[in-house]
């Protein structure tokens, strides 16, 4: 028996290594269509809201891609001017920070430490560090490479969103035996819109704070916070960097150090305050899985795999739930929190 079982979980394994192999390898196509889909979950509210105002399903669709497809362009635009401005820029900024070399130099001079500014500026090369926020821009650009495809399947899903239920429905009463799929959707649907309405929020905040302090691409960088609020634990660190950095090369360390005070009081306030208010509890996931599937869907589906890594952590747990089999590994999953209450 206990061969059986040990041979079932090594196919099992197996199985899901294969599986993993498949979806890297379909990743351009995958993305896509992921995106896609939460993109549908986060404007099938507002399309329902027009339909049920006695708005034909055309009109409805009529009214939310377009109002959806001008906000895109709009913040395109924005940030396509801001990539162009700073790229333009950047030798300027690697010049203004080796001036910092200097500063650095001369504190670790006082603690006996010695240290050419040509040394450190071979450790520290100005112009890689400028380059490479430069890159984080032009990946958060890339995300809207299959943007026409992403945005014909998002009309499709959202036309036939008014069936979908209906169709789960009929195949759950069917099939009592199979996951409960109306949970799965509604907690999504739930985490995906309260997200985006407190990433937005973020976003806001960010920019007229930095526009008051007076960092150049102020709109860029709230659109840096609005996006990696998405990405728990370390998504608002990664999204302060490029604007503490453009800061102190640009305005100087105080304004880089309030700039960071703005950053740290945003994530206090909306991600410990506000967002558990709205949320309720929370995801119900334990703080290193959170970490972990941050790192495991970053490393399969690359940068929107890192966005949607809790939504995507979130419909794995409930479906190795719904399973006695595999319900231990959803135990693990969890936050211990179920467990206390017991």
């Amino acid at each position: 028996m206990k061969e059986t079982n040990s041979a079932y979980y090594f196919i099992v394994m197996a199985s899901l290594v294969i599986v993993l192999a498949g979806i890297k390898s379909a990743s351009e196509l995958i993305v896509p269509f992921l995106l896609s889909l939460f993109l549908a979950i986060i404007l099938l509210p507002t399309y329902n809201f027009f339909n049920k105002k006695g708005l034909p399903s055309l009109v409805s669709l009529t009214l939310v891609i377009g109002g959806f497809v001008f906000a895109i362009m709009l913040v395109l635009k924005l940030i396509g001017s801001s990539v162009s401005d700073f790229n333009a820029n950047i030798d300027n900024y690697s010049v203004k920070l080796i001036f910092y070399y200097s500063y650095i130099v001369s504190i670790a001079d006082k603690m006996g430490i010695t240290i050419s500014v040509e040394e450190l500026s071979n450790i520290i090369n100005s112009k890689q560090i400028m380059s490479f926020i430069s890159n984080i821009i032009q990946s958060i650009g890339s995300i809207f490479t299959n943007s026409f495809v992403v945005l014909l399947t998002v009309i499709f899903m959202l036309l036939e969103s008014s069936h979908f239920k209906d169709k789960i429905d009929f195949i759950v009463k069917k099939n009592k035996s199979i996951l409960n799929l109306d949970k799965i959707i509604l907690k999504i649907k739930e985490y995906m819109v309260l997200k985006s309405l407190i990433s937005i929020l973020t976003g806001l905040i960010i920019w007229i704070a930095l526009y008051i302090v007076g960092t150049d691409y102020a709109f860029l960088w709230a659109v840096f916070a609005f996006l990696f609020n998405f990405i728990p634990n370390i998504g608002s660190i990664i999204a302060s960097v490029p604007a503490f950095l453009l800061t102190l090369i640009q305005l100087g360390p105080i304004s880089a150090v309030s700039v960071a005070i703005i950053y740290l009081s945003t994530n206090i306030i909306v991600g410990s305050v506000i967002e558990p208010k709205i949320m309720g509890r929370g995801l119900g996931l334990s703080t290193l899985v959170v970490f972990l599937s941050l790192v495991f869907w970053g490393w399969l589906l690359g940068i929107v795999g890192m966005l949607l890594s809790i939504p995507l952590t979130i419909i794995a747990k409930i479906m190795l739930a719904e399973n006695k089999k595999t319900k231990w590994i959803a135990i693990l999953l969890g936050n211990g929190e179920s467990l206390q209450a017991r």
